[in-house]
């Protein structure tokens, strides 16, 4: 890194500011974002990306290190686990402990179901705490669910399952009151009135938020909920393989407990696979803002069953991510910034793009900014452009950084930069699993009955991009869809035999297709090597 070179930047940045805040940068075509992302846009560079050889989603393709998981070897050997004497015996199994998992049972357990919560770190490790600027729902009265339902669709190129989409928009009014009812504390006016801002993609000022801290408000609440209503929380075990009966229906999971490495078996009556997005699997070496245990465990479970994926091969590489300093590379910088006032910026001081086009369009102009054209700042750890967060004072008077963005300025201050007078460096990061597992409305997986899912998991609800603000709020429509369907469905579910037959299946399918490998899946968790610069296909050692 050149801080000389940093320096005289930073200079341009600020000549130009005054200049740049009152400049209103022009919106793209659709044609030209079109062309940006099929140019830049990572989910475009089809040479990382390879076809399925087994299995329901067989001939598609998907990124090349979830394709080594989903046709990798099961971490047990189905001949030596007991399935006698279940070790837990429950109506709902639920398998993740974030905001979809936490929703989910707390509406299993209202709807009179015994439910399990299981998560192989504790319960809140998860996406969902690292959210940070918000949760949509059309309540304003110069908005509605239809709006919101047309912002999405475009965003997501128009190609979430309308029926998923609908759902969401629609049920986003009462999720925020439910949330609310709980206990989360929303900003708001003097009034009470809640304060909604804009966010990437949309129409109207709808995006709700408890400063920038909306993940962790919300885990706070939700569990804290699971804890008053006494569900079970099975921390630090993992799933490893999911059960099904002899007719092909799933029946519980196989546990692994990741400090003792004994496994236990949970036998249900309904499952629900909440496990969150992929992000520590680092495709195409990209770093990530998820959380520790972001390996995409869902998805492969649900696929060695026989449950499809919708979209695998897109993911939401977030715009802004920290470029530097390297200690926080790929953290998650929240688009509130940019919805406060906040422009992006190269090199010259220019504004390249508008702050507000959706994700794929503003990491596609950055990846852009920093390659053919040149304009990008060297980092050391790679390149960056800025992020002039100066113009959110100057746009919105002295004080709002810190009563908006607390966790922003208090980040970056960690290491010497105060975010109200020097811009902020940033790069695109994977941040968030577009595709994942088909589902109904109601959560069930089409193809395994009695197999639910919910969250980041799913696959098809934001189609190939996904709004800001939109995730918190899946999670929380369809976490409680599917404790809800998974509850009524276990009243009259009977399960059969257990057997784990399913694994031996899939290992001659892919010895038929000529697969031979050593990768072992789900991975549970990344493994980081100082200095090696690829790790059993993570990527980057970052």
């Amino acid at each position: 890194m050149d801080r000389e070179e940093m320096k005289e930047s930073m200079a341009a940045v600020e000549a130009r500011r005054k200049e740049n805040a009152e400049a209103e940068p022009r919106r793209m075509s659709a044609e030209e974002k079109e062309a940006l992302l099929a140019a830049y846009h990572p989910d475009y560079k089809r040479s990382m990306f390879t076809p399925l050889a087994v299995g329901p989603n067989k001939g598609e393709s998907v990124p090349k290190e979830l394709a080594a998981l989903l046709q990798a070897n099961s971490r047990i050997d189905p001949e030596k686990v007991n399935l006698s004497v279940p070790d837990f015996d429950d109506d709902v199994l639920v398998i993740g402990g974030g905001g979809a998992g936490a929703s989910a049972a707390i509406e299993a357990k209202r709807a009179g179901a015994r439910v399990r919560l299981v998560t192989k770190l504790r319960l809140g490790d998860a996406n969902t705490v690292m959210a940070e600027g918000g949760i949509q729902a059309a309540d304003k009265p110069n908005d509605s669910p239809a709006i919101h339902y047309l912002d999405a669709f475009g965003g997501g190129h128009f190609a979430a399952k309308p029926e998923l989409l609908y759902r969401l928009v629609s049920e986003a009014p009462e999720a925020i009151q439910w949330l609310s009812d709980l206990g989360v504390e929303f900003d708001k006016a003097p009034d009470g009135t809640m304060i909604t801002t804009h966010g990437g993609g949309t129409s109207r000022k709808r995006m709700h938020a408890a400063k920038d801290y909306s993940g962790a408000e919300i885990m706070r609440t939700l569990r804290d909920e699971v804890l008053n209503l006494e569900i079970p929380v099975v921390d630090f075990t993992a799933a490893v393989e999911l059960i099904l009966d002899e007719e092909g229906r799933a029946a519980g999971a196989v546990l692994l407990n990741m400090e003792t490495k004994e496994l236990l078996v949970a036998r249900a009556k309904t499952v629900i696979l909440a496990t969150g997005g992929a992000g520590r699997l680092h495709y195409q070496g990209f770093p990530t803002s998820n959380h520790y245990g972001a390996t995409a465990d869902g998805l492969i479970l649900g696929y060695r069953v026989g449950a499809r994926l919708l979209y695998p091969d897109t993911l939401q590489y977030h715009p802004t991510g920290a470029a530097f300093p390297e200690q926080i590379l790929g953290a998650l910088v929240t688009e509130k910034v940019r919805s406060l006032g906040a422009k992006l910026v190269n090199r010259e001081g220019e504004v390249f793009v508008h702050p507000l086009e959706t994700r794929d369009v503003c990491a596609a102009a950055i990846i852009r900014e920093c390659g053919e054209r040149k304009k990008g700042i060297a980092t050391g750890s790679g390149e960056g452009v800025w992020l002039d967060t100066p113009m959110i004072e100057l746009k919105n008077g002295e004080g709002t950084v810190e009563k908006r963005i607390p966790a922003m300025l208090r980040m970056f201050a960690k290491y010497g930069i105060d975010i109200r007078k020097e811009p902020i460096l940033v790069y695109p990061t994977l941040h968030y699993q577009n595709g994942g597992l088909d589902i109904s409305p109601d959560g069930s997986c089409p193809n395994v009955e009695n197999l639910y899912a919910a969250g980041e998991a799913v696959g098809g609800i934001h189609g190939r991009n996904r709004l800001m603000g939109n995730s918190l709020l899946d999670i929380i429509v369809f976490g409680r869809g599917a404790g809800k369907a998974a509850a009524e469905k276990a009243r009259t579910a009977t399960p059969g035999k257990l057997t784990l037959a399913h694994v031996k299946r899939f290992d001659e399918e892919r010895k038929a297709a000529g697969i031979e490998t050593n990768e072992v899946s789900p991975r549970l968790l990344p493994t980081y090597t100082h200095g090696n610069p690829r790790l059993e296909g993570q990527g980057k050692a970052f």
